[in-house]
């Protein structure tokens, strides 16, 4: 059971898509772009009212077509930032977000995670399932995405880092977004919604199991990779925990209402890696921050955006 939550929510937090090309897609040439190219598709077509897309069992096939198989197979192997239109089917509702990744501590980690790393980043802030209002089960999460550059129109050489941390699998009854701490191998919990869900999950687990390996932990070697020529002596950290820091709450009925920015006004959270345990505890040390200036719902958040889901390896260097 608890196997087939974590391959459920964790498949439904990077999304899914209606129809997919898989013939092209194993070669993943790189689209050459800029930041702010992929943030303007992104605004492009604001919504002025918060959707309400609900998650169905329904949407999984055609009478020709296994679509969530096929997504399966396209989350892993699709590299492009911006896809054609696309449904999320079991993540369907979230806020997109700019701003600035930092390093400022001493680590011995490589790539982004160095001290003294910045680089521009869109995220995607969601909550899993259906549920986005208070007092309702949430879980939270954050798909990162990282541009090895401060420029906004400096055109990309490599492909974006890509990360996904999430409060807890099966949520959580927190009465703000800020007050959950993400992690790239989130706690567990058989909550009701999960439950209500079984056998939309049990569909998508059957899907998902065949193209990863390990679904209860989302590895980092994509930002450890990023900006490095040589790949051959990559420090990875094993786990990362993103949180709020405090004082900045906005008390809002939906979450994506909390993302509320002006001029004044940005949302700087904690970034905290660690590679060991202790007494069954992570040694989290904080090595900089994520700082938020501006936010959107808008059509291409939720159906073009699309972010990376790297494959399992075992070949990783962990510190």
């Amino acid at each position: 059971m608890k196997r087939l939550i974590l391959i459920f929510i964790l498949f439904q937090f990077n999304g899914c898509s209606k129809e997919v090309n898989m013939e092209n897609n194993n070669s993943n040439p790189l689209i050459k772009h800029s930041f702010q190219d992929v943030w303007s598709e992104v605004t492009s077509d604001p919504l002025t009212t918060l959707p309400q897309d609900t998650i169905s069992f329904g949407k999984l096939f055609t009478f020709s077509k296994n679509i969530i198989l096929a997504d399966a197979k396209r989350t892993l192997v699709e590299e492009r930032d911006i896809l054609e239109p696309f449904d999320k089917l079991a993540h369907p509702n979230g806020v997109c977000l700019k701003g600035m990744w930092e390093i400022n501590q001493k680590n011995p980690y490589s790539g982004y995670f160095k001290n003294a790393s910045k680089a521009l980043i869109i995220a995607r802030a969601s909550s899993a399932m259906s549920k986005t209002k208070r007092g309702e089960i949430r879980a939270f999460g954050l798909a990162g995405k990282i541009f090895p550059t401060t420029d906004t129109e400096q055109i990309n050489n490599e492909h974006t880092a890509n990360f996904f941390v999430i409060d807890d699998l099966g949520g959580t009854d927190a009465q703000h977004y800020t007050d959950v701490e993400l992690t790239n191998e989130p706690e567990v919990t058989t909550t009701s919604e999960v439950l209500k869900n079984l056998l939309y999950g049990l569909k998508v687990a059957k899907a998902f199991a065949t193209a990863d390996k390990n679904p209860g932990i989302r590895q980092l070697y994509e930002v450890s990779e990023l900006g490095e020529k040589d790949k051959t002596n990559i420090i990875t950290p094993k786990w990362m925990k993103i949180s709020a820091q405090k004082g900045q709450t906005i008390d809002a009925k939906d979450f994506r209402d909390e993302f509320i920015f002006t001029s004044e006004r940005k949302m700087v959270f904690d970034i905290a890696v660690a590679s060991r345990e202790s007494e069954g505890k992570k040694e989290w040390t904080t090595i900089g921050t994520i700082t938020f200036d501006s936010s959107v719902v808008s059509t291409s958040c939720d159906h073009r955006l699309h972010f990376h889901h790297p494959n399992w390896r075992d070949d990783l260097k962990y510190q």
